[in-house]
């Protein structure tokens, strides 16, 4: 039984670890967030988009098997071979029965969540496959041995400072250069060796197109179309969701990808693949691992509309200060907070949890999932599962019945601002009491007043006026 995610201690630690990466962290995101509306503010058919998006990825949902087939049988007639995994395991040993038969030792990838979600690198490398990730980002993470703590930008909790020590001990640079030019010259320098000498590239898909059998990466690195273009074998792990019924639904949604994601026009390199190329090998693996029981979840199927672009987590007011690997999952932020569940509910009990419920996550999704409604409905699930703490519980319930209870809620209104000055600090400031314990925090000041107080004050006032 996997261990629950405790999920407050682990944003605790990245909270307190300095001064610097919390804050850092959650400017760089809130950037990215500025320039999101800044590029959706600029087009005046952005909702219109977000709408188009969203009921097209509804339509390709509710007739996935059809699209589905399309694909295959357009995929197939182009050249490629395509293959089904019901599961990770399934998924990760196609692949290495794939480079078995080609006698493949050592490969290159790109980006790619599903192959992150399937936990492929540490099974590839148990049989004794060597695995480097083209991206810089990753690259950084698999250096580090951490997951991608974002979906976009996999290394967005680490400051130069931190990957110029890291690129030190692992390739050997100088630890007190941390130009970032500098840094990707180095990790540049040495990748390009493992580039060439790699016998197959892997790569994810952003979508996939029934009409044609093609699909489409969307990189700003170049690095995807490095892997497939230099080796002969090109292996793409595809999650059944990302099917698109024809080309032209593309345009709406490579429009909101990077807009989205970054507030960037569009990725740096948009890559078509139709087809092996010339002298090469093409394998498709659409790969379901728990999609298919999604689909079939009323209240959360929605949420394979997603496009992984991130907007969610640029926006979470949590996820910028708890960090991504405080959730221990492969998605964090909003969209890992109802994704995880669907996978292990008991171990990512606690997620559904870690949110404001403010709703900014819904706003800025570009396919317009009602991410903080699942968000809710996820902690109905968890309470109904008998997952849910037995003190939140009780303290859930004392609620409750207090706001239920209009005078019992004036009453301890009453009493609590009459106490509460009269409380020794040493009780306040004690690990009895979260909102203060480490001395982070200072305890709120509670009005002497109440606003039911002044609203009747007032009311009277005026009424008193017209008399």
């Amino acid at each position: 039984m996997a261990k629950r995610v405790d999920i407050v201690k682990n944003s605790e630690e990245f909270i307190k670890r300095d001064n610097i990466h919390e804050a850092s962290h959650d400017k760089n995101l809130w950037n990215a967030r500025v320039k999101r509306d800044r590029m959706a503010a600029a087009m005046p058919e952005w909702e219109e988009l977000r709408e188009l998006a969203s009921q097209i990825k509804q339509h390709s949902l509710s007739n996935l098997g059809y699209y589905l087939e399309m694909f295959e049988k357009n995929a197939t007639r182009r050249g490629a071979i395509v293959h089904w995994a019901s599961d990770a395991q399934e998924h990760n040993q196609i692949v290495y029965d794939i480079l078995q038969d080609k006698k493949v030792t050592e490969i290159i990838k790109s980006k790619s969540m599903l192959q992150e979600e399937c936990g492929m690198t540490p099974f590839l490398e148990s049989k004794g496959i060597t695995v480097t990730e083209t991206d810089l980002g990753e690259r950084i993470q698999q250096l580090s041995h951490e997951p991608p703590a974002h979906i976009v930008m996999p290394a967005i909790e680490k400051t130069t400072e931190d990957i110029a020590k890291l690129f030190a001990k692992t390739i050997g640079t100088d630890p007190n250069d941390d130009d970032p030019h500098s840094l990707n010259e180095a990790m540049r320098k040495n990748a390009r060796p493992r580039f060439m000498r790699a016998g197959a590239g892997m790569t994810g898909a952003n979508f996939a197109i029934a009409e044609t059998g093609s699909f489409v990466v969307c990189t700003n690195e170049g690095n995807a179309d490095i892997g497939a273009s230099v080796p002969p074998l090109h292996i793409a792990s595809i999650g059944i969701e990302k099917i698109l019924p024809k080309v032209e639904d593309l345009g709406v949604f490579i429009r909101l990808l990077s807009r989205s994601a970054l507030g960037t026009v569009a990725t740096q390199y948009t890559s078509h693949f139709t087809g092996p190329r010339k002298g090469g090998e093409l394998h498709i693996i659409l790969t379901d691992n728990g999609r298919s029981k999604r689909l079939g979840e009323e209240k959360f199927w929605l949420s394979l509309k997603c496009i992984r672009c991130g907007a969610c987590m640029n926006t979470c007011p949590v996820y910028r200060r708890s960090g991504g690997l405080a959730y221990e999952s492969t998605y964090s932020g909003p969209i890992g907070v109802i994704l995880s569940p669907t996978f292990d509910m008991e171990k990512y009990s606690e997620l559904p949890f870690h949110s404001s419920l403010c709703g900014s996550c819904s706003e800025v999704c570009p396919v317009k999932i009602n991410i903080a409604d699942q968000i809710y409905f996820w902690r109905e699930e968890v309470v109904k599962a008998g997952y849910m703490p037995t003190v939140r519980k009780a303290a859930f319930k004392t609620a409750g019945v207090m706001f239920e209870h209009p005078g019992l809620f004036r009453m301890a209104e009453s009493i609590g601002s009459k106490t509460l000055p009269l409380v020794p600090d040493f009780l306040i400031y004690s690990k009895l009491n979260p909102w203060t314990a480490g001395n982070d925090r200072e305890m709120i000041k509670l009005s002497k007043h109440t606003f039911r107080d002044w609203y009747i004050k007032h009311k009277k006032d005026k009424t008193n006026e017209h008399l």
